[in-house]
């Protein structure tokens, strides 16, 4: 919706600017997803699940869409694009 407005858009996930969005700062999916596997495990060990520490994602990434932003017509500055953990062009 935000590209048929011709929008900028900020997500939280890295896919949504995979799929064409322009930014996204959030926490890594595949740290989540390894962490849900680390509490499966223990609480298949036998481990109560109201015993396990409940965990904050500890990395975040910043991913730019320069595709998107060419087409937004936004030029992203040099600084921005240094501070980026991904670049997708």
């Amino acid at each position: 919706m935000a590209a048929r407005h011709a929008l900028p858009a900020a997500y939280g996930w890295r896919e949504f600017v995979e799929a064409g969005g322009l930014v996204s700062y959030g926490p890594s999916i595949s740290w989540a997803y390894r962490q849900i596997g680390q509490y499966a495990s223990r609480i298949l060990k036998g481990q109560k699940p109201g015993d396990l520490p409940v965990q904050q994602p500890i990395k975040f990434e910043f991913i730019i869409n320069l595709k998107t932003a060419k087409a937004l017509g936004i030029e992203v500055p040099p600084t921005l694009l240094a501070t980026a953990d991904e670049v997708i062009e």
